[in-house]
């Protein structure tokens, strides 16, 4: 079973990083930002792995140059090879169906002008590769020429499941990695990789996509701050069981509708839409503190969570947007998942947070004069966010949209949500009406 872990994990890798920097002359300055294109492509007993670098980045490398720092091609295929091996083919580990692909072999390595298009897809990249060449004569200064490196791997059948940790980071500050996955007899794939990933699944199985999504939505729980917050303000006046269902679990339906929806196109594409949602998650932290102050209205608190569900489930799509390339062709369960990771952290949160406050309320403080003030150091960090976030959605040149077909759709798909929120909202309502845990049953 592969190890999957985050950035810093490969210890020998950094190691020849700062070993590279520190060795003097012959070491190359750390390249700010690198792309790295890549395909994978299983055929028969074989796969295939094509790789597009900056020569700039395979650092501690002297490459063979002529006159004012041109790369000497006519003696730089051993060098090149050289760092393919160092710098590609000691970071890039390959599984088939959990078992590391161990032997690689170079099959061809070639140097391309910076202006070559070749590695926009597979077969024009492959025919590159095993094209003739540059010619030696030809000037290209080493620090902008591209290495292109294909390499081949023995594997058992082309239908295993495969899997790629890149490790391409420690070639510059930033790398962003596009790959691009060719199995046999199915869609191609494409992934954008920041960094280092950590084991990346080329084709998932359901439940593997499920697991790394119920991973991503507890992760993401617990490391959203204003999401804690606003979960904070709702607790804090409710600690019996049955009126904290009633509000977690509005609030649960409510951000997984807007989830889901996102992920399926609803949401606008417009540049000022993220900061708006994000302005208005302040905003909503800052309503539930201030209502919290001057007394919560408990019957209609489920209302407001539900309200204010559909904005923060707008705001888990953001942070979910660039991880749906992982899910594979498991969108939908994906994204259940992730909702389900969700709601574990927010669980494992309220166990927390319940027992914390009744001791805190019991013994330290009275309740009234701790929801006060618990509330108002809440209120004070969402205004500051509400504000902050206010400003750079103010940055933003709004204008009407252009009465066109685009816009008849979009407007038909909020519409059905509009629909679908409604009755969710109706059938919330008569379930509450029936099992109100509250006395004034006529508010819900």
């Amino acid at each position: 079973m592969p190890h999957v872990a985050g950035p810093g994990r490969r210890v020998p890798a950094l190691l020849t990083l700062v070993l590279a920097v520190s060795s003097g002359a012959a070491a190359h300055e750390i390249p700010a930002d690198i792309a790295v294109r890549v395909f994978v492509k299983p055929e028969g007993q074989r796969l295939r792995l094509l790789v597009r670098a900056p020569l700039a980045a395979m650092r501690d490398i002297e490459f063979p140059q002529r006159g004012p720092g041109y790369l000497d091609l006519a003696r730089a295929d051993a060098s090149l090879r050289h760092a393919a091996m160092l710098w590609i083919a000691g970071s890039v580990r390959l599984y088939e169906d959990d078992r590391r692909l161990e032997s690689s072999r170079i099959v061809a390595v070639r140097v391309s002008l910076p202006s070559d298009r070749s590695f926009a897809d597979y077969e024009q990249a492959l025919v590159h590769l095993t094209d003739a060449p540059l010619p030696t004569d030809t000037e290209i200064y080493w620090s902008q020429a591209l290495l292109d490196v294909l390499f081949e791997y023995p594997v058992h059948s082309d239908r295993s499941q495969f899997s790629i940790d890149p490790g391409l980071a420690i070639l510059g500050v930033r790398v962003v990695t596009v790959l691009g996955f060719l199995p046999p007899g199915g869609s191609p794939r494409l992934f954008e990789l920041a960094g280092d990933p950590g084991l990346v699944r080329l084709d998932p199985r359901w439940h593997q996509a499920a697991l790394r999504f119920v991973d991503l939505g507890f992760r993401h729980i617990l490391g959203g701050i204003d999401h804690l917050l606003f979960l904070l303000c709702l607790v804090i006046p409710l600690r019996r069981i049955l009126p904290l269902a009633a509000v977690v679990t509005s609030f649960t339906i409510a951000h997984s509708i807007t989830l889901v929806a996102s992920a399926f196109g609803v949401a606008p594409g417009a540049l000022w839409f993220p900061p708006l949602i994000e302005a208005l998650i302040a905003l909503s932290i800052v309503t539930m503190a201030l209502e919290n102050i001057v007394g919560p209205r408990l019957p209609r608190r489920w209302l407001i969570a539900f309200a204010f569900g559909l904005v923060h489930g707008f705001g888990f799509s953001f942070a979910l947007r660039q991880s749906l390339q992982l899910a594979g062709s498991h969108l939908l369960t994906s994204l259940l998942s992730f909702n389900v990771g969700v709601e574990l952290g927010q669980l494992l949160v309220l166990a927390l947070l319940v027992p914390m406050l009744e001791v805190l309320f019991r013994f330290v403080v009275a309740e009234r004069v701790g929801t006060i003030i618990l509330s108002a150091l809440v209120a004070h960090t969402g205004w500051h966010w509400m504000v902050e976030r206010g400003d750079r959605l103010r940055q933003f040149r709004f204008a009407w949209p252009a009465l066109d077909a685009a816009l008849l759709a979009s407007a038909m798909r909020w519409a059905m949500l509009g629909l679908v929120l409604l009755g969710v909202a109706w059938l919330m309502s008569g379930l509450l009406r029936r099992f109100a845990p509250y006395r004034d049953r006529s508010a819900v």
